[in-house]
């Protein structure tokens, strides 16, 4: 199965007039990152939120977001009196020992850190499992996206095999013919060079063949449809992480290619060779999203 490494997921769960909010996004990277954005009062559960997420996702750019809704932020909010006195009591004495004139002092105090907090109480148990059923409905929201995504992304690969592996059939009708341009052209400029310097006709001819068969292409082609065989058949594996594996398939189609039209020496040959590099790239960048 495919997997695609970008998705989002998202759900909602409600607890005693709240309502538990979870989302998570993916997106495409080497390694795995993860940022957490939670409330006060889950902030001691948090590894257990990370390795959870790591766990079931496995790689890619995670942000996991936990909102509360529902409920309102004045209950738990609070006056600090013994900070609000001394706070007024020196803004006071400051005002009348520099002579300013009398302004809203009840605002500026008000304003001052720690003044005014909130009661952040950690979340008990049966909050707490709640919230990790929500984060698992989650997590199979973001499954399905990518298993879809990862679909889709699945025949765009086959595609792109099948056009190699047919760019590469359209090259046998131009071998032989290659083939007999290199023997003519060899030939022609053996002739000029002869009449100009004695020549070994057995040497010559060794060597010709020499030639001949270090641009043989034939063992390219075949190792280059060996792999897009071999990609087709880890398409259809069951793990979920191929995405490396079959990067480096692709790595090997990729030097193949090049192989061969550095052999080519033929401009029909390297129209093909053209045709299956641009047709690797795209699969390339397909394979940057596959988990």
């Amino acid at each position: 199965m495919i997997l695609s490494m970008t998705g989002f997921g998202h759900s909602k769960t409600e607890i005693n007039g709240k309502i538990i909010r979870v989302e998570i996004k993916s997106l495409n990277a080497r390694s795995t990152e993860i940022r957490c954005k939670l409330p006060n009062s889950f902030r001691d559960r948090e590894m257990d939120l990370r390795k959870k997420v790591i766990d079931a996702l496995q790689r890619g750019k995670l942000d996991l977001t936990i909102t509360l809704d529902g409920f309102s932020d004045e209950e738990n909010a609070f006056i600090n009196a013994d900070a609000f006195r001394k706070y007024y009591r020196e803004l006071n004495l400051l005002r009348e020992e520099l002579n300013i004139v009398e302004g809203d002092i009840l605002q500026a105090v008000l304003r001052i850190p720690n003044v005014i907090g909130q009661n952040d109480e950690l979340a008990d148990e049966e909050e707490w499992a709640l919230v990790l059923k929500t984060v698992d409905l989650a997590i199979e929201s973001i499954n399905k996206f990518r298993s879809d995504e990862g679909l889709v992304l699945k025949y765009d690969l086959i595609e792109r095999i099948k056009a190699i592996d047919s760019h590469l059939k359209s090259i046998e009708p131009f071998e032989s013919i290659r083939l007999d341009k290199i023997k003519d052209r060899l030939k022609k400029n053996m002739e000029e060079f002869v009449q100009k310097q004695q020549v070994d006709q057995n040497r010559y001819e060794q060597e010709i063949i020499y030639y001949i068969e270090k641009l043989d292409i034939n063992e390219e082609k075949v190792r280059l449809s060996q792999h897009c065989i071999y990609f087709l058949e880890e398409l259809d594996h069951k793990d979920d992480q191929k995405g490396r594996k079959l990067s480096f398939i692709a790595q090997e189609i990729g030097r193949e290619i090049n192989t061969i039209g550095a052999k080519a020496q033929d401009s029909d040959i390297q129209q093909f060779v053209v045709m299956m590099k641009d047709e690797l790239e795209k699969l390339k960048e397909q394979l940057a999203n596959i988990l």
